[in-house]
């Protein structure tokens, strides 16, 4: 045949194979994402203080009681609070004593280096403890007002809780509203609410023949922050410690002005019908609107003076326009064709973690654990839990969210260095608990972590794998490098048995340890060996050589301790599974060797195999976190042990408890708990879409048929 036949044959097969390609990807049914999101609609009945509804747009958020705004954070105040919270609503008390941050410091000598100074809370000397209290607390994150309803009974006595029947509430997740019904003796009130899909705002409708009687009227009040390491909103007293003064822009605006000692902030209320301030008590105003059966309200949060007002429209229509097009991107996953009973709840877990991390943990910088709802451990984010918040993101095809966090690294830097050097490291040592500014909070725990490490090794290898470019490659590089260099100078060489070890004077992420005694923990040696290897191929792709000294730790670190087949908690702990064991509460961090950390050889799998099923039969599981059910499902997926993963994900344990809302509930201190949130997306997303080199299809869900699980827009993990 001659060569030019050749080549139409060739270009009319191609033809026919793309053809046959498009019309096989058309038969492939898209996943109905508005039917999928909806059925999860939360709905509910009753006044439950486990049962808030937030608004928010992942700078801002702002949760609400039954009554569609804040009208009773004193009721709410040991459920889930009613928060309103920022990013940039920081509040730092006067350091009246003069504190210097080096009282907090101790110098310990684990290897060999007794200039080794690290932030701590010294229990010995109470002016360095108090120290170590005051930058603990300071800066702290603020609650900024609290904007709810006051009604009057025939009476003229204020509603309670009690007061409200045939309650009806819905938050329609696909455009982030909250329709709260209710009635008061007999009369019906209706509240439309939404938060803003960009601006620090929210904006309610409220529908009641009661408007007209001049019994309902909006309530402001503004909280004074406990310094403590919860802030649930309710501080009413310290009345002199704060100024709130209020003045009209118009009969239909209102402006309150805040002052903190050096911490201002504003708060505008624009309403669609005139209406009248009233100061009840210092911090606690209401405004009376003029209306007949319906007015509107819109009340933004400022940092700034406000240099325009905002109506409930405009309110409204960027919350549509936002959640609408964060629901149709990205990945999403369909259990509806499922027969296993159990599925509907993987499935409402999966669709209000989404809108929950979306509207809490979406902002510029790494979230604290509670989000944007109300403060634990002052406020101040964990960086070790900084993968479980926003990992997902990219899984999902979201990277975008990733991205504008991750930045926070690069304002870290300086003050991650010089950690490093007075601890006598190379690179960068990453802060445990921060803040913005990326000051270090002095703890007994989080000095001695190091599984945050690695992260950014993690979540920036993510972001390029979804868009590989060199601009990618170089713009993470400083900090990937210097990671690695804190990571390569960090392990002791043990020159009698030619290997690195991870320790002494480590805490690993199961804290039970002590940092005295503990070395080579395996989730840490897993993913050290892990983050250096990739930090290689970083410099590979920019054409740069291995780095040598890199090499020598990824060639030589100690292997997994083991025991009678199964892996130690830590080499130094021998008893790690006996019935006298310390060491079989808080996070079951051994099976993240492999599972959170992808496999590289280093974990022997019929080794990992057997300490799953060690772990499963003498864990004490009501003593662990919400994120180690994902993390569990996680390794049981890699294992090839699908019934498993399912069983880790709905573990019938308290702290793996998900409220109407779909928030992780962990303990009465504790009640919302978003690193489980994130965990959950992250381990889906491995259960159905797999990892690098995997072949089986949906490879964390059973072969039984009843688990036909279909998804799009998921990408593997490593």
């Amino acid at each position: 045949m001659k060569k030019h036949n050749w080549i139409y044959l060739l270009t009319f097969v191609c033809i026919i194979m793309y053809s046959c390609k498009e019309k096989a990807e058309s038969l492939v049914e898209k996943i109905d994402r508005k039917a999928l999101v909806t059925r999860h609609n939360v709905k509910i009945t009753k006044v439950d203080t486990l049962g808030s509804l937030n608004v928010g747009n992942g700078e801002f958020a702002f949760t609400v009681d039954v009554t569609g705004l804040q009208s009773f954070p004193e009721y709410y105040q040991n459920g889930v609070p009613l928060g309103t919270q920022s990013e940039w609503g920081w509040h730092t008390s006067p350091n009246t004593e003069n504190y210097e941050f080096n009282e907090t410091l101790k110098g310990y000598n684990f290897n060999g280096n007794p200039d080794a100074l690290y932030a701590i809370q010294n229990r010995e000397d109470e002016r360095k403890n108090d120290a170590a209290d005051y930058f603990r607390a300071n800066p702290h994150r603020l609650q900024l007002g609290n904007v709810g309803l006051e009604i009057l009974k025939t009476d003229g006595t204020l509603a309670s809780p009690e007061d409200l029947k045939d309650i009806n509430q819905e938050l329609n997740l696909w455009e982030g509203k909250i329709e709260s019904k209710f009635t008061i003796e007999g009369i019906p009130v209706k509240v439309i609410t939404y938060g803003d899909g960009e601006k620090d705002a929210i904006a309610a409708k409220i529908e009641s023949p009661l408007i007209s009687e001049g019994r309902i009227r909006l309530k402001f009040r503004f909280p004074y922050p406990t310094n403590e390491f919860a802030d649930r909103g309710t501080n009413y007293e310290h009345n002199d410690l704060h100024e709130t003064t209020v003045y009209k822009e118009s009969d239909k605006s209102f402006t309150f002005s805040r002052k903190l000692d050096n911490d201002v902030y504003s708060v505008q209320a624009s309403l669609n019908a005139e209406g009248s301030v009233t100061e009840v008590a210092p911090h606690y105003f209401t405004i009376q609107p003029q209306a007949e059966d319906s007015f509107e309200v819109a009340v933004e949060f400022n940092s700034e003076e406000p240099k325009e007002t905002l109506n409930f429209t405009e309110v409204q229509t960027h919350s549509i326009a936002v959640w609408e097009t964060f629901w149709q991107s990205g990945g999403a996953v369909d259990f509806s064709e499922c027969t296993d009973p159990r599925a509907f709840e993987i499935e409402r877990r999966v669709v209000l973690s989404q809108y929950l991390t979306r509207s809490q943990c979406a902002g510029h910088y790494p979230v604290q654990e509670t989000g944007l709802t109300y403060n634990s451990w002052f406020g101040k984010p964990h960086m070790e839990m900084y993968w479980w918040h926003s990992a997902h993101y990219p899984l999902w095809g979201r990277t975008e969210f990733l991205e504008k966090s991750i930045g926070w690294y690069f304002d870290a830097y300086n003050k991650a260095k010089l950690i490093a050097e007075r601890q006598g490291y190379k690179g960068v040592r990453w802060q445990k608990m921060t803040d913005h500014d990326a000051d270090e909070a002095p703890s007994n725990v989080g000095s001695f972590l190091i599984w945050q490490q690695p992260h950014v090794i993690y979540l920036a290898e993510l972001i390029y794998r979804n868009n590989p470019i060199k601009e990618n490659l170089e713009k993470y590089q400083k900090l990937i490098f210097s990671t690695a260099d804190f990571m390569a100078s960090y392990p002791n060489y043990d020159e009698e048995n030619d290997r690195y070890i991870l320790g002494k004077g480590v805490i690993p992420a199961q804290e039970c340890f002590n940092k005295i005694e503990t070395y080579n923990p395996p989730f840490e040696l897993a993913y050290w060996k892990w983050a250096l290897e990739k930090a290689q191929q970083w410099r590979e792709r920019l054409d740069m050589g291995r780095d040598p000294e890199w090499q020598k730790v990824i060639d030589k670190l100690s292997p997994l301790a083991q025991s009678e087949g199964v892996y130690l908690a830590a080499e130094s702990v021998p008893n790690s599974y006996s019935a006298t064991s310390e060491h079989t509460i808080d996070h079951p961090a051994v099976l993240g060797a492999l599972g959170f950390v992808p496999d590289t050889g280093f974990v022997d799998v019929a080794v990992m195999n057997k300490t799953f099923d060690k772990v499963d039969e003498v864990w004490h599981w009501d003593h662990t976190w919400g994120w180690d059910f994902p993390m569990e499902a996680m390794t049981a997926t890699r294992l090839n042990r699908p019934e498993d993963a399912v069983k880790a994900l709905l573990r019938d344990e308290v702290t793996n408890t998900y409220l109407p809302a779909g928030h992780n509930y962990q303990t009465p201190r504790l009640t919302l708990y978003l690193p489980g949130n994130g965990g959950v997306l992250s381990a889906v997303a491995l259960m159905c879409a797999g990892f690098e080199g995997s072949t089986i299809e949906n490879p964390g869900f059973p072969k039984n048929g009843q688990w036909n699980v279909k998804w799009e827009g998921l990408q593997p993990m490593f």
